[in-house]
């Protein structure tokens, strides 16, 4: 049987990209699959998770002594092919390589954009690490089987001139664990709009719930703040809007349970740095597609596109308070066109974006390494 690690020093326990995608998929379809990641190690779902214990707090050790850490014990599997998620685990992708594995490096953001807009980095320093580290990556990939990415930037394929496999594989809805738990429900589509995920500026939680006061629409946010200080901004927004709410961070199910219920999904972006390049919709926006939701969202190219073929919500500027209350009264105010709205994104779930369909092609990643390998 072929053994697959997959390796992560700084995503969560049980990531939904990493362990419940990717991992799960790959284990079902008969491979022996690990995955070394912090905490303990326990079998779930026919997946090998090896824990390494809790992994340094301090983002710096994080990086250093937690990525190798990860690495030595990944190594001690002998696997057939590693496959890395993280950027700080490049340098170990390469000593990988030199033990003659297969690696694949698994690029959830263009990591070299990303870094500019870092608030503990001052502006200068996050445009000399970011050309910085865009050299090394480009050196590291060379030398790797294949590189992962969840779209394409702006219609550009990265990578695809310097690694010899660059394979798309988009952080879509699964159709078990979203689409299939959609409860049938007929216009108007009762219950407050709401927002689920990582609570950042980059998100327009601000914004939104300005929006929402104005528009006197109930909301619930629900997910962790990404500081503190930014966490006391939002919620002294709250205070004498009862029909405003922050639920905390929710378990899989609690969440599902309360997106049955809901009459809208927000997942504007601000168009900063790659937000506004990417040529796929957050995942947020897919989830809530599959759940019957209509959907708010940033307008920019490839929203615009989708939104085009399929009217699954209504595009707003994110930086603008009145657009983002003026499509949330919209909304209210036409209930049939909300609900239809709603099952056209879960036509294009079924049709388009749906994991079912990008599995496949991690299959056929592992194949095409492996074809002409006579050690496994």
């Amino acid at each position: 049987m072929v053994k697959i690690c997959h390796m992560t020093s700084a995503h969560g326990e049980e990531d939904v990209r990493v362990f419940q995608k990717e991992c799960i998929s790959l284990a079902r379809a008969g491979y022996e699959v690990y995955l070394v990641e912090r905490g303990e190690s326990y079998e779930k779902q026919g997946v090998h998770i090896v824990g390494v214990g809790e992994l340094p707090i301090s983002r710096r050790k994080r990086m250093t002594k937690g990525a190798k850490r990860v690495y030595e014990t990944a190594l001690k599997l002998n696997a057939d092919i590693y496959h890395f998620h993280d950027p700080e685990l490049l340098p170990w992708g390469l000593k990988l390589k030199k033990h003659g594995k297969h690696v694949v490096f698994d690029s959830h953001e263009n990591y070299s954009q990303q870094m500019k807009s870092k608030p503990y980095l001052p502006g200068w320093v996050s445009c000399i690490l970011a050309a910085f580290y865009q050299r090394y990556e480009r050196f590291a990939v060379r030398r790797m089987d294949a590189v992962v990415y969840p779209c394409t930037f702006q219609g550009e394929l990265l990578y695809q001139d310097v690694c010899p496999r660059v394979v798309l594989l988009d952080n879509v809805a699964r159709l078990d664990k979203i689409y299939d738990q959609y409860q049938e429900r007929k216009p108007p589509l009762s219950g407050p709009m709401c927002l689920f995920g990582s609570l950042s500026s980059s998100r327009c939680i601000i914004e939104i719930i300005k929006a929402a006061i104005k528009a006197e629409m109930p909301l619930l946010l629900a997910g962790a703040f990404t500081s503190e200080e930014y966490q006391e901004e939002c919620l002294s927004l709250l205070e004498g809007h009862e029909n405003i709410r922050w639920l905390g961070q929710l378990a899989h199910s609690e969440v599902i349970s309360l997106l049955q219920k809901m009459s809208v999904g927000l997942c504007p972006e601000k168009n900063i740095l790659q937000y506004n390049t990417t040529d796929n919709l957050a995942t947020k926006s897919y989830e809530y597609m599959a759940m019957g939701l209509p959907v708010i969202v940033s307008d920019y190219p490839f929203s615009r596109k989708m939104m085009d073929e399929y009217s699954y919500g209504v595009l707003v500027d994110p930086d603008d308070v009145d657009s983002i209350a003026e499509a949330m009264r919209y909304l209210c105010d036409h209930p049939d066109k909300a609900w239809q709205m709603g099952q056209n994104g879960r036509r294009a779930i079924k049709e388009r974006f749906n994991w079912d369909m990008e599995q496949e092609k991690l299959f056929a990643l592992y194949e095409d390494i492996l074809k002409n390998d006579e050690r496994v």
